[in-house]
């Protein structure tokens, strides 16, 4: 067998195994039924839980608790099955968190409670037409 041959399928075998390896740290978009079910069967993968912040009837996000030296805080998040669970982040609040359209948080069920280990943000477009005037 030549030498290009033995390298080739070196560079192939490697290929395949980092496609495997990543693929089963790969998460999912689940609700948080499906996460709670998930960590009740010893399931503790990291997962993606899409929703929308609670809102009273005027528009403003409510059932926001930051920590007292603002480390952390606490969210209420509404799936896309209208689950409501309250969720923990042990960072700081990001920028523009109580702007945002749609939030992704990434994490694990932790003693019944949800802990995003990461918060992704949909915020609204400041490029949106809001109308145009003729």
């Amino acid at each position: 067998m030549k030498k290009t041959h033995i390298i080739g399928l070196v560079v192939i075998a490697v290929a395949l195994m980092i496609i495997i390896s990543t693929a089963g740290d790969a998460s999912t978009y689940v609700s948080f039924n499906e996460a709670h079910e998930m960590a009740e069967k010893g399931n503790n993968n990291k997962i993606h839980v899409v929703g929308k912040l609670k809102k009273d009837h005027n528009g403003n996000v409510i059932n926001v608790e930051t920590s007292p030296d603002n480390r952390s805080f606490r969210f209420a998040l509404i799936d896309e099955h209208n689950n409501e669970q309250m969720v923990y982040h042990p960072n700081p609040m990001p920028t523009d968190f109580l702007r945002s359209e749609q939030v992704v948080v990434v994490g694990a069920y932790n003693d019944d409670r949800f802990v995003a280990d990461k918060i992704l943000l949909k915020c609204p477009s400041k490029y949106q037409e809001e109308g145009v005037n003729l």
